[in-house]
């Protein structure tokens, strides 16, 4: 740091870049730490999740899934009809449930909660120095939370939404696309395909790879493919995607003829534009830190998507608590990041959630492990409720330690929260099944995927002699 002289004195004890949702939890507990603390922001607070992400899309899928219902009536015993489906209203209340949600993130919260927020564009001038919009701001340390932004293809000649403008294009509409297509089959691909679709759009779901949801067990991928396409998704896999003329063409030769291109191929940090190539900052998809989430400068901390390496709103959330404590206190105390126990959802019907490993990943480690299986076709709650598809997979290690569970079923984004209790309080399989579970409920499928493990760790001995004691008493 000798290119630079470090102030005496400081205005503030934390500066923050970025109001999504790492920058506001790290602002508000350094707050509550006592700290002075600014957040800085340049566009909208709350940032992708509540504006283009999280929220939008979850408000959509709701919609969706009450077309859904009305189509698949029948089941119940009630007529069905074909919804008429009002997609400027539907819009409109995705905008609504913005406006609704968003004052739990608004400025004026963040200021009843202690933390000074500036509006505007902010520039590392040196290690310990802000410069916002030509004011400069001095902390004894600074926390990037400047978030990701959508990877967009090179595919000249052909307009390509991405997740953060697929919104207004679709909010200007008056009907769902005729003919869309999205490239990318991870969990945003795989949401918006299926919604979209519900909602009475054509679609055609490109994906370079061989299956889809790719972090996922194939059977996972399996049972996405099957729900879409008999949802009347049209599936690509495998095949690029390029542009010939101004026309969207796969890498078999296939033309595909789209009213709107939306691209989910992933998504990289932001970073342009805050001064870090300056201070020699090194970043790619995200912003070089360590277990400490430091930068090279230990008091240059990072959180959220620009961090990695879960690009997920509750993972930003979660980091933004160790960026603050590390911040303010690292140099006397700090604690690394803790990864062990990140849930995530991908909000299709039926919904598929993992925390922990999945069966390949313990493979890749060399993890000696078994994997127990309980299928949501058995389960009360599941048959009453026509939701009897999908599975909980739940991988072990020796006396039933937890090493991952995916749940693929109704409302798998609640029932893994069990999962990932066990996990972080270090429960194993058998305590789970002396839990007391409510009957009739989807929660009742922990505890017999626990007791298909116990059942098959039974003492094949002990059994034996509990037979011939059985016999015995009888007489």
């Amino acid at each position: 740091m000798d290119r630079w002289t470090r102030p005496k004195r400081f205005d503030r004890n934390l500066i923050v870049i970025g109001g999504g949702s790492a920058g506001l939890v790290t602002a508000y507990v350094a707050a509550a730490a006592q700290a002075k603390v600014t957040l800085v922001e340049a566009g909208e607070m709350g940032g992708d999740c509540l504006n283009t992400g999280c929220v939008p899309s979850k408000a959509l899928i709701r919609a969706a899934k009450a077309a859904a219902e009305m189509r698949g009536a029948a089941r119940f015993g009630i007529v069905p009809v074909e919804p008429v489906v009002d997609f400027r209203a539907v819009m409109a209340r995705v905008r609504a449930v913005i406006d609704e949600i968003a004052p739990h993130d608004s400025v004026e919260r963040y200021e009843g909660l202690g933390v000074e927020v500036i509006r505007g564009r902010a520039r590392l001038v040196d290690p310990w120095t802000v410069d916002v919009d030509g004011r400069r701001l001095t902390a004894r340390a600074i926390v990037l939370a400047t978030g990701a932004e959508p990877v967009r293809p090179d595919l000249a000649g052909v307009e390509v939404f991405t997740s953060e403008t697929v919104w207004d294009a679709l909010a200007a509409r008056e009907k769902p696309p005729e003919r869309m297509v999205i490239l990318g089959g991870g969990p945003i691909g795989c949401e918006l395909a299926q919604a979209l679709r519900r909602l009475g759009a054509g679609v055609v779901l490109v994906e370079a790879g061989p299956r889809l949801l790719p972090r996922e067990d194939a059977e996972v991928s399996d049972l996405a493919l099957r729900v879409l396409e008999a949802e009347g998704v049209t599936v690509r896999l495998g095949v690029m995607a390029g542009a010939v003329g101004g026309a969207l063409v796969l890498s078999d030769g296939a033309r595909l003829e789209a009213d709107l291109v939306l691209a989910a191929i992933g998504r990289r940090a932001r970073v342009k534009g805050f001064g870090l190539e300056e201070l020699g900052i090194r970043a790619d998809r995200v912003i070089e830190t360590d277990g400490y989430l430091r930068t090279r400068f230990p008091h240059i901390l990072v959180a959220g998507d620009a961090a990695g390496p879960f690009q997920l709103t509750h993972a930003g959330a979660h980091q933004g608590w160790f960026a603050a404590m590390n911040g303010l206190f690292g140099d006397v105390w700090k604690t690394k990041a803790d990864y062990r126990v990140m849930p995530a959802v991908t909000y299709m019907d039926p919904e598929i959630a993992r925390v922990g490993l999945s069966e390949a990943e313990a493979r890749a480690q060399g993890r000696v492990f078994e994997v127990t299986r309980y299928g949501l076709d058995d389960l009360d709650r599941a048959i009453a409720d026509g939701a009897a598809r999908g599975f909980v997979k739940v991988i072990s290690g020796k006396g039933g330690r937890i090493l991952g569970v995916t749940v693929a079923g109704a409302h798998a984004g609640e029932l893994i929260a069990e999962w990932a209790l066990a996990m972080k309080a270090g429960l194993r399989l058998g305590q789970v099944l002396g839990t007391v579970h409510a009957y009739p409920t989807m929660a009742e499928s922990a505890k017999y995927a626990a007791g298909i493990w116990r059942r098959a760790h039974l003492d094949p001995r002990l059994l034996a002699l509990l037979r011939r004691f059985q016999d015995w008493r009888r007489g």
